[in-house]
C-alpha cells in the first residue's frame, strides 16, 4: 500500500474554517490514490486551558489524571476531522490511541512510545477509510492514558510512520517550511528546501520551533524522511533527510537564536581536583541542565573563574543552589539576564576551513563582544548581550550568503 501519514498541529485545526480546510488537503491526498492516516494536535490552545484547569484545581494535581484531562483536546479535533471528511464524502473514522492501542511506557507527562498495533489501522486502510488518529497520547499497558511530552503529536506521526512503512510524513503547521532564521528577527530570511536531520536537531535545540528537538531525533533513529508545510500554503515545504541525500553548496544552513539564557560566573573559584564537578552535581540533582562551560585560570593556578549558562527561569534556583553549597569557595557570585545565545549551523563548516574566523570577524565589524562560545562538528555557538541579537543575526546572515 502506498501510505501516508500526515500530521496537523493545533494552528491546522484551530477553527472550524481551518478543519474544512484539512479535510480539503486530506481529499487531495486520497484523489491521488494514496492510503491516508491523519494524525491530529488538539486545537490551538485548549491544551493550554486544560492546563490552566489542572493549576487551578491543585498545584500538585496528579500526573496519571493530569495526563487523562490535557489529552482530552485531541479527541475532539479528531472526530471534527474525520466528521468533516465523512460529510464529504468519505469514509473516516477517529481513533485514540487506547482504541488501536498505541502502547506506551508509565512515565507519565514525558511517555516513550513501545509499540503500536497497525492491525486496526491497516483493516480500515483497506476498505478505503481514513484514520484520524489522536497524536500526543498513548496508553500504559494497564490502560491508562499517557501523553508524550511536549512535540507528542510529531511523536506519534513518526513512529506511525515508521511501524505502517508510510512512504512519506508531512507535518503540516502554520509555517511554509524551516527558515534560515526567525523571520520576525530577520525579514531576508529564506525557506530552506532540504536540511539534514542533524542540522535540523541543532536548530531545534537552539530556538527554531518548528518541530521539538525529541521529534527530530525520532525521525533521525528511525530513518524517516519528514516534509515540514504549511496548511495554508500550497508551498512545497522542508524536507528533513539523511545527510547524504543532500546536494548544498552553501557552508551555514542555518541561524538560530535562543532569548532564554542567562550567564552564570563564579569568580575567585579555589582550583582543586572534583572543584567542577563539585560546583554542578546540585544542579543536574535539580534537573538544572546546564550549557555553554568557560573555565579560566589565573597565572599563579590557585584560583578560576567558572562561567556557565542555563535557563534564565531556573536562576533563583541556580542561585540558592551555589550560595549554599559549602563544597565549593569562591570570591563572587555574578548573575546576567539580560544574555541570548547565537549560532550558525551547516554541515559545511566540517570540509571548510574559516568558518569561525568569519563568525567572529562579522560580529567585531558590528562591534558585539563575545561573551562566551561552545562548537560542536556542526555548530558554533557564542553568548552576547540580548540587545546586540538583531544587529548579530542580520550580519552573520548576509556574511554566510544566506539572504541569496
Amino acid at each position: 500500500m502506498k501510505i501516508v501519514v500526515i500530521k496537523f498541529g493545533g494552528t491546522s485545526v484551530g477553527s472550524i474554517n481551518r478543519i474544512k480546510k484539512v479535510a480539503e488537503i486530506i481529499a487531495k491526498y486520497k484523489k491521488n490514490k494514496y492510503k491516508v492516516v491523519v494524525v491530529s494536535s488538539a486545537m490551538s490552545g485548549v491544551t493550554n486551558d486544560l492546563v490552566k484547569k489542572s493549576e487551578k484545581i491543585s498545584d500538585d494535581f496528579d500526573k496519571t489524571e493530569y495526563d487523562t484531562l490535557v489529552s482530552a483536546g485531541e479527541q475532539i479535533s479528531c472526530s471534527l476531522i474525520a466528521g468533516r471528511l465523512n460529510h464529504i464524502g468519505y469514509v473516516s473514522k477517529s481513533m485514540m490511541a487506547w482504541q488501536i492501542p498505541i502502547q506506551t511506557d508509565d512515565n507519565f507527562r514525558n511517555a516513550n512510545i513501545n509499540n503500536i498495533n497497525i492491525r486496526k489501522i491497516i483493516n480500515y486502510l483497506k476498505i478505503g477509510g481514513v484514520p484520524i488518529i489522536a497524536g500526543f497520547q498513548g496508553v500504559t499497558k494497564n490502560g491508562r492514558i499517557t501523553t508524550l511530552g511536549r512535540g507528542g503529536s510529531d511523536y506519534s506521526a513518526i513512529v506511525l510512520a515508521k511501524s505502517l512503512k508510510a512512504i512519506k510524513c508531512i507535518i503540516y503547521t502554520d509555517v511554509i517550511g524551516v527558515m534560515t532564521t526567525d523571520p520576525k528577527i530577520n525579514n531576508k530570511a529564506k525557506k530552506i528546501k532540504v536540511i539534514s536531520y542533524e542540522e535540523m536537531l541543532e536548530m531545534s535545540s537552539l530556538g527554531s520551533k518548528v518541530m521539538q528537538s525529541n521529534s527530530v531525533q525520532d525521525a533521525r533513529l528511525n530513518r524517516i524522511d519528514v516534509i515540514v508545510k504549511s496548511s495554508f500554503s500550497k508551498n512545497s515545504g522542508t524536507l528533513i533527510t539523511k545527510r547524504k541525500n543532500i546536494i548544498n553548496n552553501k557552508v551555514i544552513t542555518g541561524i538560530s537564536v535562543t532569548k532564554n539564557d542567562a550567564k552564570v560566573t563564579l569568580v575567585g573559584v579555589v582550583d582543586k581536583p572534583g572543584v567542577a564537578a563539585s560546583i554542578f552535581k546540585p544542579l543536574y540533582i535539580n534537573n538544572i541542565n546546564v550549557d555553554m562551560v568557560v573555565q579560566n585560570i589565573s597565572a599563579d593556578g590557585h584560583k578560576t573563574d567558572i562561567t556557565f549558562t542555563i535557563n534564565s527561569k531556573d536562576l533563583n534556583k541556580t542561585q540558592n543552589l551555589l550560595k549554599f553549597n559549602k563544597n565549593v569557595k569562591y570570591n563572587k557570585i555574578l548573575f546576567d539576564r539580560e544574555v541570548s545565545k547565537v549560532s550558525i549551523i551547516g554541515v559545511g563548516m566540517i570540509t571548510t576551513p574559516g568558518v569561525t574566523f568569519r563568525m567572529f570577524q562579522s560580529l567585531s565589524k558590528k562591534k558585539i563582544n563575545i561573551l562566551a562560545i561552545s562548537t560542536s562538528e556542526i555548530k558554533i555557538s557564542v553568548l552576547i548581550k540580548r540587545k546586540h541579537i538583531r544587529k548579530a543575526v542580520v550580519s552573520l546572515h548576509r556574511e554566510f550568503k544566506l539572504d541569496q
